[in-house]
């Protein structure tokens, strides 16, 4: 909870509590601390749902000192015994748990030694066309979110998604949960401070790119990309048009995510789907190879431009989530900047048959929930990482889920009962997902061998001989 809502709770305890004094006074004054900082709550803070029932206490409360006023005499009232207070102790318990359970939601901070900013901008590839839009003739326009070591930190923290307004709902209608239930994530800030000076680096600084999964977006996974930011890296995440959840172009245009793109694949056989989701992915591929390209030319201004004067683009790194999984493959066969990659419950079924068949020659991390791996997906994986030709490695880790790999494990004590992650507490996945990351990405582009990682009981971790 946020600092006015606890203070108010407080009040509220407290005044409940002085329902059997008898000091009208004190009740009067809390009755009006309680509507106070309601307000303060209101105009800083701002309103949300799950607050609904604690705002009718303490307004409930305000209604009757009102309505007693003209009444009021110099006598005190009698006490009201110690049932009124406990009915309303249970009250007020009650009206705690939705703030509680669906809190603000914040992401840990990064362990790193460097403050993190961050920046997002439109990219357009004329070379290509928008194959999923209705106007098939448009080139293809992508937004890119950036996370780097910064000078200092500065400022207000960046929000954790700038377009909350139009992904709250999106999101919420996805998750199948009511249009609102999200509302409140528009509050939510990173520990990223927005176009913060870069620090200046006395060595090339190397560069990450990740890839959101279907129906993902940009900042899906902040707390990684924070993570690897306060490293020393140089994260680049582009939200895949028509393939994330929803795009929010600058000029306010809004790209819903494009269902036809990749039908689920339960509805069509594996020869009709895999062709589909390979044309998809190789999209996304074509994403990452378009933003080192932009990197490269020298030609960007503001503090994307001061960054890409500081960057090593010989130690190219990727990583991401199921279907950008899936994207990070395909780049690693096509592209020859990728230096290593890491895979997170990666889908294998958008991968053509071609590159599983020759593998890969980078090394390779490859992550995986306890509840992600199907057969069919499981025996495509099997062939590409027996075809592996680069160091390989693969971690398991039990008590997870799919959508463990994203920032929801740490948005609610309620994301394992909602199907949102697996019961393994959030805090522990994210430290062993952030502590995993750092470590081969430090050993692959940094080459510093990792000392020996905290031993995690929850994790099964084999290399590849």
């Amino acid at each position: 909870m946020r600092v006015f809502e606890i203070i108010l709770v407080i009040i509220l305890t407290i005044r409940i509590i002085n329902h059997s004094v008898r000091d009208q006074r004190l009740r009067d004054g809390l009755t009006l601390a309680a509507f106070g900082v309601m307000a303060l709550h209101l105009g800083l803070e701002g309103y949300r749902w799950q607050m609904l029932p604690l705002y009718g206490i303490a307004l409930g409360y305000t209604a009757f000192a009102l309505w007693r006023l003209p009444a009021r005499s110099e006598s005190e009232p009698p006490s009201r015994g110690w049932g009124l207070t406990l009915g309303m102790l249970i009250l007020l318990i009650g009206a705690l748990l939705p703030p509680v359970l669906l809190p603000v939601p914040k992401t840990p901070a990064p362990g790193g030694p460097y403050p993190v900013g961050t920046l997002t901008v439109m990219l357009v590839d004329d070379s290509r066309r928008e194959f999923y839009s209705d106007d098939p003739t448009e080139p293809r326009a992508i937004m890119v979110q950036v996370w780097y070591p910064a000078q200092t930190t500065g400022g207000k923290p960046a929000a954790w998604i700038d377009y909350a307004d139009v992904f709250g709902p999106v999101m919420a209608q996805y998750l199948e949960l009511p249009e609102y239930f999200l509302d409140h994530v528009r509050y939510s800030r990173s520990h990223a401070y927005t176009d913060a000076p870069p620090r200046e680096s006395n060595a090339p600084l190397p560069v990450l790119l990740f890839s959101h999964g279907w129906n993902g977006f940009r900042a899906q996974n902040t707390y990684q990309m924070e993570e690897l930011a306060s490293y020393g890296y140089v994260v680049l995440a582009p939200e895949h048009t028509y393939g994330s959840i929803v795009t929010l172009f600058p000029d306010g245009q809004v790209a819903y995510n494009n269902p036809q793109a990749m039908p689920y694949d339960d509805d069509l056989s594996d020869e009709e789907f895999r062709p589909i989701a390979n044309r998809l992915i190789q999209q996304w591929s074509g994403d990452l190879s378009f933003i080192l390209d932009v990197l490269g030319n020298n030609q960007l201004e503001g503090t994307l431009g001061e960054l890409s004067a500081q960057l090593d683009l010989t130690r190219v790194g990727v990583l991401g989530h199921s279907t950008g999984g899936g994207a990070i493959v395909d780049f690693c066969a096509r592209d020859p900047r990728c230096a290593a990659g890491l895979g997170m419950d990666t889908y294998m079924k958008p991968v053509s048959d071609k590159v599983i068949a020759q593998g890969l020659s980078q090394p390779f991390l490859f992550m995986f929930s306890e509840t992600w791996p199907s057969e069919s997906n499981t025996l495509l994986f099997d062939a590409l990482y027996t075809n592996q030709a680069g160091p390989g490695a693969v971690l398991s880790i039990a008590g997870t889920a799919h959508y463990d790999f994203s920032d929801l494990p740490a948005f609610s004590p309620l994301a394992h009962r909602l199907g949102l992650k697996g019961p393994l507490n959030g805090g522990r996945v994210l430290e062993i997902i952030r502590t995993y990351s750092v470590g081969f990405f430090d050993e692959y582009l940094r080459g510093n061998k990792p000392g020996p990682l905290p031993e995690y009981p929850e994790v099964e971790f084999s290399k590849k001989q």
